[in-house]
């Protein structure tokens, strides 16, 4: 009997493979070789699940946004100035944990702007993530009696976490200091800080 093969698993290895690779060596160290023995996986299998290594980095690009949306929905499900702050600190990718993922996101934003696919794949998740942020700063900032305009906040927001993202990683900000910042624009927006 032929041995049964998961596609849906091996494509998930995958995607861990490159994401361990590319925090540890960026982009142009993974390459589809290197990915297989990340993954424990033969050159054929690799080459089997993905037409190229455009399409392979998509995928991994697309998990996490991914994950990320579904960790924004669960903040935001009680909108509250603490969520806000969730919401925002996740954007930032400020948690020391965090890091391996912001280094994956950093060198796929890098990539993307010279790859169309790749770009596609970051704009996918964009308008819900607005969306979402547009209803949190409306939500709270109407709760105690601010007024602004809330698609533009959450568009200024989304700007400011990525560029502290960027900070971040390159050592311009510590962790405390990112945190400041995005405390202070809190106390703009709804009179308190995460």
């Amino acid at each position: 009997m032929p041995k049964q093969v998961d596609y849906a698993e091996r494509r998930e290895r995958v995607v861990d493979a490159v994401h361990r690779l590319a925090d540890r060596h960026g982009l142009e160290g993974v390459t589809l070789r290197d990915v297989a023995r990340e993954a424990g996986l033969s050159m054929g299998a690799v080459q089997r699940g993905f037409r190229d290594k455009d399409e392979m980095l998509a995928l991994a690009l697309a998990r996490v946004g991914e994950r990320f949306v579904a960790r924004a929905r669960a903040a935001a499900t009680k909108p509250s100035p603490a969520a806000l702050a969730r919401v925002l600190a996740d954007l930032a990718l400020l948690a020391e944990e965090q890091r391996p993922e912001a280094q994956v996101w950093l060198a796929f934003v890098a990539r993307a702007a010279v790859t169309p696919s790749l770009a596609g794949t970051l704009r996918a998740d964009h308008p819900e993530v607005l969306d979402l942020l547009t209803r949190l700063v409306a939500e709270v900032t109407e709760a105690r009696g601010v007024a602004v305009d809330p698609a533009a906040e959450a568009r200024a927001l989304l700007a400011l976490t990525d560029g502290l993202t960027v900070q971040l990683l390159l050592g311009q900000l510590d962790r405390a200091e990112a945190r400041g910042v995005l405390d202070a624009q809190l106390r703009r927006l709804c009179g308190t800080g995460g």
